[in-house]
């Protein structure tokens, strides 16, 4: 995008180039509306090796995904500028956006799908082996760590769903309450599917050849294990729209925050819809590209009937009858 193109008004801003963003903005770029795609290049799935549980995509990886994605966005004349939200203001017309490199775009109605932080428990050497040895989803990472040496690092009771689901991939599954104590009925579960309990906390994780080798126990016992799977507490990226005054809500049991709108994407702040993660922090990524196709459609059907109304007020300035001659 070039800076002579800074004062043109676009009908739509899209905040986020996933696969939620990116299928909004090919809905309003198909419809013909002026659309730009801002995005800061921080994909949620980065770390992964690949995307899974979508339908002839499987194991296509991420960033490849992104990038068939935003030709399909160019072909129909939208545009991606790859820039930071340093904030979003309403204007009169509709939102002033203003880049961190210092441009500001305009535009008629905005598309949040800013995507989810996952924020891992602060455990010593957890980070360093996010989306490969330490992972969070089943579904997308359970059939690759099939038949390894598993560990449920607990973050509270919530814990239990993944303790289930991973138990299914493997017969040797150990479950860390790190201070998050069980029920007797989940003990009694975990009894009967075999899986160890483990109640001392966890104070870090150990490596051998940049691979998981172990969780480290308070007591100074290591046990051995090749996969750590852990629930993050999931935050909505909502930097950059404080001025916006979206509306949070809080996850139940403490999984995060997201940003509350209706089925269709709508949010309570007139003229900005969201789409993805952003709302619907567990969507996978045909799911988010699904809400990004809603919203974008709904945006659009918004969009629509505003320029009808603005044409019957041109109409009406220009003192033409209320309805058309019959041809």
């Amino acid at each position: 995008m070039t800076d002579e193109r800074n004062d043109e008004t676009l009908d739509a801003l899209v905040i986020g180039g996933g696969a939620a963003g990116l299928n909004g903005a090919l809905m309003l770029a198909r419809s013909r509306r002026t659309v730009v795609v801002v995005d800061a290049g921080e994909p949620r799935n980065a770390p992964a090796e690949a995307v899974h549980g979508l339908l002839a995509r499987d194991g296509t990886p991420p960033a490849e995904l992104l990038r068939a994605g935003r030709e399909e966005v160019h072909r129909y004349g939208g545009r991606i500028l790859n820039a930071e939200v340093a904030d979003a203001v309403r204007e009169p017309d509709g939102f002033a956006v203003a880049l961190a490199d210092g441009r500001t775009l305009r535009a008629r109605r905005l598309l949040v799908a800013t995507g989810v932080v996952d924020v891992l428990p602060d455990v010593p050497g957890l980070a360093q082996h996010w989306g490969h040895d330490v992972v969070h989803c089943p579904y997308c990472h359970g059939w690759e760590v099939r038949d390894r040496a598993i560990g449920i690092l607990a973050i509270g009771e919530t814990s239990m769903h993944q303790a289930l689901l991973f138990r299914q991939l493997s017969d040797d599954v150990v479950y860390f309450e790190n201070g998050h104590a069980l029920g007797a009925e989940s003990r009694e579960r975990l009894a009967a599917l075999d899986v160890p309990v483990v109640a001392d906390r966890v104070t870090g994780v150990e490596s051998a050849d940049d691979r998981l080798a172990g969780v480290r126990l308070e007591d100074g016992r290591i046990v051995p294990r090749e996969v750590l799977a852990v629930a993050t507490r999931l935050e909505a990226r909502v930097v950059g729209l404080a001025s916006l005054s979206l509306p949070l809500e809080e996850l139940p049991g403490g999984m995060g925050m997201t940003i509350r709108a209706d089925a269709f994407g709508r949010t309570e702040v007139p003229g900005v819809w969201v789409a993805g993660n952003a709302s619907n922090a567990t969507a996978q990524v045909g799911a988010a590209a699904a809400a990004g196709a809603l919203a974008g459609a709904q945006l659009n059907a918004d969009l629509a009937t505003e320029d009808a109304d603005r044409a019957v007020e041109r109409r009406r300035r220009a003192g033409a009858p209320a309805t058309a001659p019959v041809a």
